[in-house]
């Protein structure tokens, strides 16, 4: 890891974590807003796959994401445990699709490792570090560089439009 790296990511705190893909990951929980059962998506034409399309929130258009797609992971049926995860990004919700949300987890620093390399064609910067707790591995995430800046202005004129 480069230095100075490290000092931008969230070393500890509070995480919720959740499923994909029988795999743990863990959001800080400050970038949480709600956890919602699915509801009626409207799909938008014209966006990538992983974008499922839009949900009406309480008079609000909240952008609903796939993680499993967005990760490049095989799309599976929404099961009762399926829920859309509210988050913020850069002021702005968004909904993520995760198998099930497991529990909120207080990771302290010294639980926390840095993201392994694995080569510079496999991009991990979404990835702040990977929490030890409750002995499993956590792949704890930067939830605003799960999507790219061109992801996220797409993202806010679908909500602006809608």
């Amino acid at each position: 890891m480069q230095p100075g790296v490290q000092n931008c990511t969230v070393d500890e705190g509070k995480f919720l974590t959740f499923v994909i893909n029988k795999e743990e990951y863990g959001i800080e929980i400050l970038k949480v807003r709600e956890i919602i059962g699915v509801i009626g998506i409207t799909p938008v034409p014209q966006t990538p796959d992983y974008l499922k399309g839009v949900i009406n929130l309480r008079g609000k258009v909240i952008p609903i994401i796939d993680l499993r797609l967005k990760f490049s992971m095989q799309e599976e049926e929404h099961k009762q445990e399926t829920c859309i995860i509210v988050v913020e990004v850069n002021n702005a919700p968004i909904g993520i699709i995760v198998d099930n949300v497991s529990e909120v987890l207080d990771i302290r620093g010294e639980e926390v490792e840095d993201t392994p390399q694995f080569g510079h064609n496999i991009d991990t910067d979404y990835i702040t570090g990977l929490g030890k707790a409750k002995e499993k591995i956590i792949i704890l995430l930067d939830i605003e560089k799960v999507l790219s800046s061109e992801e996220i202005e797409m993202v806010e004129k679908i909500t602006e439009n809608g």
